[in-house]
Order: C-alpha cells, then sequence, then structure tokens
C-alpha cells in the first residue's frame, strides 16, 4: 500500500491572509514618494489624486483577481490562471519572471534597504567592506551591509519554514506594528506638526527636485510619472494569491481579503500623504534631498533631531514586513511549476511535519540572497516592471477567458462591475505600458528580454518532464 504524500493544508484564516496582502504591499513607498510626486506635477491635490486612482487601479485588479481565485483556489495564483487560460508556456513565462527577478529581486532589495536602516539606527556601524569582487567590470562589495542583508533574508526564510498558519500570525503581527505606524505618523503630523491647509492650494513646481528628469515634470507625463510612483507603493496587492490553496474557505475569505486589504492600504496612504502636505508646503517637500525622505522632514518638524532615527526604525519594520510576507506568499509559485514538471523537480516536495513547501521556499530565499550580494538587484526590478505589469494585464484578462470558456463554472465571487471594473484595469494597464515603453524604452524592452530568457528553460522542462507531473 502506498502512502499519499504530504500535501499543503487550508490553515490560513481571513485575519492572516488580510495581513499578507497588507504586510506584502505596505513597503517603502509611502514613506519614500511623496517627493518624486510632488516633482511630477506641482499640485498636492494632483499628488493626492494620483494616490487615489492608483489604489481604486489596484482595487480594480484585486476584483478581478478576487473572482479568479476564488474560481481557482490552488497554489502559484497567478501561475495557474495563465497556465489554464493560455497555455504551460504563458504560466512558466509568469514563473520564471517571478522567480528569477521580479519577486526575489524585489526581497533583494528589501533586505538591503533594512541593512541600510539598520546602519542609520547603529550610526554608520555597517559601513566598510571586506573584499570586493570584479564580474565583468563590475565591482560587486561584499560587507556588513551586504551580511546584515543575507541573514535578514535567511532568518525570513526560516520562519516560514514554519506551518502557513505560524506565518500568517507573524505576518499578522507586523503588519499590526506597520499600521500602527503609519496611524502614529500621520497622526502625530496632524495634532503637532503646526500646519497649514493653504499649503494644498500651492505648487512645488518651483522646488530643486533632485534627480527628478524635466520629462517627468507637468502634463499628461508628469501625471503618469507621478502614478507609475503610487503604483509602485501599491504594488503587492496582488501577493496573497499565490497562497490561495492554503487558505480556510477560499471561496468566501479570498475576494475579503483582497477588498478589504486594498481599502486598508489605500486608506493609510492618502491619510499619510495629506498629513504630509499639511504640514510642509510643496515646494518644500520638493526641496527634499535624494538622501532623506519627506516623512523624516514632516517627522522633523515636530520630534526635531530623533526624527531620522524614528523614521529609519519605522522603514526597517516595513521592510522585513513586507519580506516575511513576500517569502512566504511567493514561494509558492516555484512550488506549482515543479509540481507540473516544469522546474526543478525537489522543489515540489512538502514538509510532512509543516505542510509547507521547504525547498521552495529555501531555493526562493538562496536566490534572493545571491541578488542582494549582486547588487544588482535594483536594476533588474527596474527593468521587470514593465514586465510585471504586462503579466498583471494578462492575468486580469483571464477573467473574460474563463467567462467564455466555462460560463457555466462555479463562481463563488463574481467581480464587482463586470465588465466594465476589468475592462477599465486593462485599458488603464495598456495606457501605463504604452507610456513606460515611450518613456523608458530601453528598460521596458530589456524587462521583455529577461522574460524571453526562460523560454529555452521551459523547452528544456516541458520535454524532460512531460510524463512526469506531480499533479
Amino acid at each position: 500500500m502506498t502512502l499519499n504524500k504530504p500535501h499543503l493544508v487550508r490553515s490560513l484564516g481571513l485575519i492572516g491572509a488580510i495581513s499578507v496582502n497588507v504586510g506584502n504591499t505596505i513597503g517603502t513607498g509611502v514613506f519614500l514618494k511623496a517627493r518624486i510626486m510632488t516633482c511630477n506635477v506641482g499640485d498636492p491635490l494632483l499628488v493626492i489624486g494620483a494616490w487615489v486612482l492608483g489604489g481604486l487601479l489596484a482595487l480594480a485588479g484585486a476584483l478581478t483577481y478576487s473572482e479568479l481565485a476564488a474560481m481557482i483556489p490552488k497554489a502559484g495564483g497567478e501561475y495557474v490562471f495563465l497556465r489554464e487560460a493560455y497555455g504551460r508556456a504563458w504560466g512558466f513565462i509568469y514563473g520564471w519572471t517571478i522567480f528569477f527577478v521580479a519577486r526575489t529581486g524585489a526581497e533583494a532589495a528589501l533586505a538591503i534597504g533594512g541593512a541600510i536602516f539598520i546602519n542609520v539606527l547603529t550610526g554608520g556601524a555597517l559601513e566598510g567592506i571586506y573584499f570586493s569582487i570584479h564580474v565583468f567590470g563590475h565591482p560587486i562589495p561584499f560587507g556588513k551591509l551586504q551580511l546584515v542583508a543575507v541573514a535578514s533574508i535567511a532568518l525570513m526564510t526560516l520562519l516560514n519554514c514554519a506551518s502557513v498558519s505560524f506565518g500568517g500570525g507573524t505576518a499578522s503581527a507586523l503588519t499590526a506594528i506597520k499600521i500602527s505606524i503609519l496611524l502614529a505618523l500621520g497622526g502625530a503630523a496632524f495634532f503637532f506638526g503646526h500646519g497649514d491647509w493653504s499649503h494644498f492650494a500651492s505648487s512645488g513646481a518651483a522646488g530643486l527636485c533632485e534627480a527628478v528628469s524635466p520629462s517627468s515634470r507637468g502634463g499628461l507625463a508628469g501625471f503618469g510619472a507621478a502614478m507609475l510612483g503610487a503604483l509602485w507603493a501599491y504594488d503587492g496587492w496582488n501577493n496573497l494569491t499565490p497562497l490561495s490553496g492554503e487558505v480556510k474557505n477560499p471561496h468566501r475569505n479570498l475576494p475579503l481579503a483582497f477588498i478589504v486589504g486594498m481599502f486598508i492600504v489605500a486608506g493609510l496612504y492618502i491619510f499619510v500623504n495629506s498629513a504630509y502636505f499639511y504640514v510642509l508646503p510643496p515646494v518644500q517637500i520638493a526641496n527634499v534631498p535624494l538622501t532623506s525622505s519627506v516623512a523624516t522632514a514632516v517627522a522633523s518638524s515636530f520630534l526635531g533631531s530623533s526624527a531620522g532615527k524614528l523614521i529609519a526604525l519605522a522603514l526597517l519594520v516595513s521592510s522585513l514586513g513586507a519580506l516575511h510576507s513576500s517569502i512566504l506568499s511567493n514561494s509558492r509559485v516555484p512550488f506549482a511549476m515543479a509540481q507540473d514538471g516544469l522546474f526543478f523537480r525537489k522543489l515540489a516536495a512538502v514538509s510532512p511535519r509543516t505542510r509547507v513547501p521547504l525547498n521552495a521556499v529555501v531555493a526562493q530565499g538562496a536566490w534572493a540572497s545571491v541578488l542582494a550580494l549582486s547588487g544588482s538587484y535594483d536594476v533588474l526590478t527596474d527593468y521587470v516592471i514593465f514586465a510585471s505589469w504586462l503579466l498583471y494585464g494578462l492575468t486580469a484578462a483571464t477573467v473574460f477567458v474563463f467567462r467564455r470558456r466555462i460560463p457555466d463554472s462555479e463562481r463563488a465571487y463574481r467581480a464587482w462591475g463586470y465588465p466594465a471594473v476589468p475592462a477599465l484595469f486593462l485599458l488603464v494597464t495598456a495606457w501605463l505600458l504604452v507610456n513606460t515603453l515611450i518613456t523608458s524604452p530601453g528598460s521596458s524592452l530589456t524587462g521583455l528580454g529577461l522574460m524571453a530568457m526562460g523560454i529555452p528553460f521551459y523547452w528544456y522542462w516541458s520535454r524532460t518532464n512531460s510524463t512526469k507531473s506531480t499533479r
């Protein structure tokens, strides 16, 4: 008699699911993006408008994804949707992009960012390097900063090797701290910042705007750039999806987690950015140096010299929380690919004790560590923004494919406003893609090239393991 292999279990409750999505979304953008967005559009009301529209766009995506996740609540999320709608090749390209650079690169950036914030808190204790390696003429330093970054990835990877319910509990605790920090920052700014509502009627167009391209200031191009800044901060709104196979009562809890999570994030972003403009006039926000942040400048108005370290602590907590949630959720993508025979076979293994895909979790952490050490994560993630939004659009479009192909399939949740809301999401996504292609053709095409690099690997795995899927 053969025993059943260990499999994933549905042990992540609604609060944990909401926390994963909120924790994955809130990173450093809400602390850092106000300056460049002010430079993009000049007008505080337009900045707030960009945050509102970015939130509505992410909500439209979340409403669309809710139908897909509730209908196909399986590990891997978008990978599964694309595989079922367009075929295995498109599912693989998504998974390849996520594992190779999009999510692991973001995790590397979060880890390095966390190390930088620790360095600020310790008065520069992590400065200096042990040695440098030159690869193709590119120096790759290794010092205390890189060591702490890799250690933080290792710690979060270790935490996610425990059961998914433990991971959800950890995400809930870290997310609660994040929300408290943002509420405290915004509330303190309004109560102690000695601000003025007239700031919302003034302009930041005359600000210094260090390192902001003139081509991304003013007009439709400027607003498009501000929208991209907001969407960068909202990125992660869909990151619960790969955990769909481990959420309790997925037909109810997945849509609720997506929708409630987006309202929480958007509300916090609009509240905190409104507090920034209440305390500081827009020209002063535009004058904030590249080496500082608007959050620090605002906090300094009522906290004095201690503001820098307090904001660094807030950024550290936010970075580590996002890193934890990202490793928890996105490790399920290579796991699902391996189950289909489209990735390394051992990544399909599930721990009989914790019911977690340990090999996939560790592999993702290891590759994120390599990217953190390489120093190329920022460049790679900049390149892949275009490719990521292309894949988001293709995923959202599957709701139309499934409505047409399997109209009678059970749908516990139907996308609110269908077909208008999904179509609006696709139209705005198309506009953002065209705008990015025009304004940043080099990075956009490079992102497509990074996606295309997965094609030979798909060819290899699809032929080697065509009859060996574990599904």
